[in-house]
């Protein structure tokens, strides 16, 4: 016996000498060299320490010391004060082993989130306006950078997970894949506030402003509240909510197949040969379907054409580059199903198998669904194309389509728990872990996603959301400064385009406006017909910290572009009335110039302004400058009851204030089109 309790303490003793008595003080992931606090703010640390012992923390700003005692499970948690902005410094833990970090600055943090023009980098994705130079030159040690990754959450998660595992110095090297948008706006705001700036990128492209929404708030939404209740019941469960999901998807997969007349029997009809009966029409690409004689429509197309293989390509692999789909596509080859592929806006390039290829006439079919907003194969004309060695047979020109469905004959398609749609789920995981850190405020660029369909969800959908933000901070009302969509895809040729909901989203936007303590960088001007992701975030950034400026940091200076404030009916003219004018509304043009192009010339007319009267038919106006009032006519209609500004999805507006900030988009009516 006693030998075997000889052992069993040699062993005990060995275990001890091997294995660490207790790790470090552990705190959530943000919190680490480098880091910047909101000054003069209650700073919460909240962490793991060893049992019930007394956790010890020492500020280098007051070098005073703050102490709480762990709880049985190691956890703590305390509050500490910050100082005026400053650094660096350092912050001290114990309970008996130290936790240092170091270079701890002190100054204005700001949460900078959204989709993928606010993920989009600044030397990534083909980089932005001036990459190059804007890269070399970002030398601002005084500029700290955070990024989130990318995670799901079923459940309001405690801790994040950090790119790169920590906070990082603003340099050439750690800007490139970092938010365009957040470092333009901190580097100006830096430049004018002259303190450290910290800012949080906590972004993910093709996101739905529900999904970064708590599931608390969004069950007030009327449009999620019984998805909601239906998540709640399953317990926020991973496996509960995939299980059901799961069920979902196949009544639903079945329901589509046989709702698809370009199915029968659940195989595909249309992909054997080239297609002549009735119902197929010609239709050039590349272009989104809704400008080529399908406006409004959401659902699937299949589309086809014959290809001449060479003879010098039998037998060999052909690549297809098949331009951006919108969303998922089905692409076949001679009757055999080449290839899968989904997302928004997201070039496609697949392969055809070197068996499959044959010379002669080889027929191409793709079906195409798309499920809101502009659908189709978009792109430019040389990015449709098949390709062996280097020899290119271009696919621009004309196609043949038919409609398979409309999306409006079967349910929207049920969202999957692992999907970055799913409803609050970059909530739990990305934003609720954050909202222990103090912060000035947030900046936001999204909205593109949410303008599938109409889009008129999106103004109670985005006022909820700051709300929500707001109250799980709680810190107050703070500056919410966001960015309303720019014009994309080719002007339109009418003054009020029904299309995509693009339109309605940057009403929502502006609806925004009415709570308190927001501001809004109009960006009309800045977009780019044929690219979802704009190349110059410089001017979006700009304009956001003018916003800012002005808002968070109470400057004398104009910080948002003129917003129609109210209107009056003088004859047969309309007098619109704004504010954020600053000295005078003048005529003006897109400060972005893209590379090769000349400067814009100078405008000769006020455009961009529609008018209507009883018959609610609007046409172009004729609008003039006169004062600080924009008068608003046409000959076509005598009696007028509304305008409409820049209400579309691509318009051409020129109306700025003398600042160069552009007006934003409005209408003056409440009518339903």
């Amino acid at each position: 016996m006693k030998d075997h309790l000889k052992s069993f303490f040699v062993g005990a003793a060995l275990f001890m000498l091997i294995a660490p008595v207790s790790a470090k003080i552990t705190l959530p992931a943000f919190f680490t060299d480098n880091m910047v606090v909101q000054q003069n703010s209650m700073l919460t640390l909240e962490g793991k320490a060893k049992p019930q012992r007394t956790v010890t923390v020492v500020a280098s700003w007051n070098k005073q010391k703050y102490t709480v005692k762990s709880q049985a499970d190691g956890s703590f948690r305390l509050e500490i004060p910050t100082p005026v902005a400053g650094g660096p410094y350092t912050l001290t833990l114990s309970d008996g082993e130290k936790l240092i970090l170091d270079n701890v600055m002190s100054g204005e943090v700001w949460f900078c989130s959204g989709q993928s023009n606010m993920q989009m980098p600044v030397a990534q994705w083909g980089g932005v306006m001036n990459y190059e130079q804007e890269t070399a030159e970002a030398q601002y040690p005084s500029i700290r950078l955070l990024q989130i990754e990318r995670r799901i959450g079923y459940t309001p998660a405690t801790d994040v997970e950090i790119i790169g595992g920590s906070w990082k110095e603003c340099s050439p090297i750690t800007v490139a894949d970092f938010s365009a948008v957040a470092y333009f706006y901190a580097r100006e705001l830096w430049k004018n506030l002259n303190v450290p700036i910290g800012v949080i990128d906590c972004t993910w492209g093709g996101t739905p402003a529900e999904s970064w929404t708590s599931a608390g708030t969004l069950k007030q939404v009327a449009e999620f509240r019984e998805k909601l209740t239906e998540m709640e019941a399953l317990g926020f469960d991973k496996e509960r909510l995939m299980a059901a999901y799961q069920k979902e998807m196949q009544a639903w997969e079945r329901e589509f197949m046989n709702r698809d007349a370009g199915y029968g029997e659940g195989q595909p009809l249309w992909i054997s040969s080239l297609q002549t009966g009735d119902g197929w029409q010609p239709m050039q690409l590349p272009g989104f379907w809704e400008r080529n004689g399908l406006d409004g429509f959401d659902g699937v197309v299949w589309f086809q054409r014959e290809i001449e293989i060479p003879a010098a390509w039998q037998g060999k692999e052909v690549r297809l580059s098949l331009g951006k789909i919108d969303d998922e596509d089905i692409t076949y080859y001679n009757g055999q199903e080449i290839a899968r592929g989904q997302g928004h806006a997201t070039p496609r390039s697949y392969m055809i198998p070197a068996n499959e290829v044959k010379a002669g006439k080889g027929v191409l079919t793709i079906r195409v669904t798309d499920y809101g907003g502009e659908g189709g194969i978009n792109g430019a004309p040389e990015d449709l194309y098949a390709e062996v060695g280097g020899e290119r047979i271009s696919l621009a020109g004309k196609w043949i389509y038919r409609i398979g469905m409309s999306v409006t004959d079967i349910p929207a398609k049920p969202v999957s728990p692992e999907s970055s749609h799913y409803p609050s789920g970059l909530y739990n995981a990305m934003v609720s872990p954050l909202t222990a850190f103090p912060v000035k405020g947030v900046i936001w660029y999204q909205g593109e996603f949410n303008s599938g369909g109409s889009g008129k969800e999106y103004a109670t959908l985005f006022s909820r959301m700051i709300t929500d933000w707001r109250e799980k901070w709680g810190i107050g009302d703070f500056p919410f400064v966001y960015v309303q969509l720019p014009n994309f895809e080719p002007v339109d040729p009418e003054p009020s385009v029904e299309g995509n909901g693009w339109r309605w989203v940057r009403e929502g936007q502006l609806k925004a406006l009415n709570l308190p303590n927001t501001a809004m960088a109009v960006t009309i001007d800045v977009g780019d017909p044929f690219d979802l992701h704009p190349v110059d975030k410089y001017d979006v950034g700009h304009r956001l910290a003018l916003a800012a400026r002005k808002l968070a940091y109470g400057e004398k200076i104009v910080g948002m572009g003129p917003l129609y404030k109210k209107m009056s009916v003088k004859g047969n003219k309309i007098i619109l009335e704004f504010t954020n004018q600053g000295k005078k509304l003048v005529m003006g043009t897109s400060p972005y110039i893209p590379a090769g192009k000349p400067p814009h010339p100078k405008p000769t007319k006020l455009t961009g302004f529609g008018i209507a009267g009883a018959d609610r038919k609007f046409v172009w106006a004729d609008a003039v400058i006169e004062g600080n009032k924009v008068i608003v006519s046409s000959s076509e209609v005598a009696v007028p009851l509304a305008v409409r500004y820049g209400f579309s999805n691509s318009p051409r507006c020129n109306l700025y204030n003398e600042k160069g900030l552009p007006a934003s988009p409005f209408r003056t009516d409440s009518w339903d089109k």
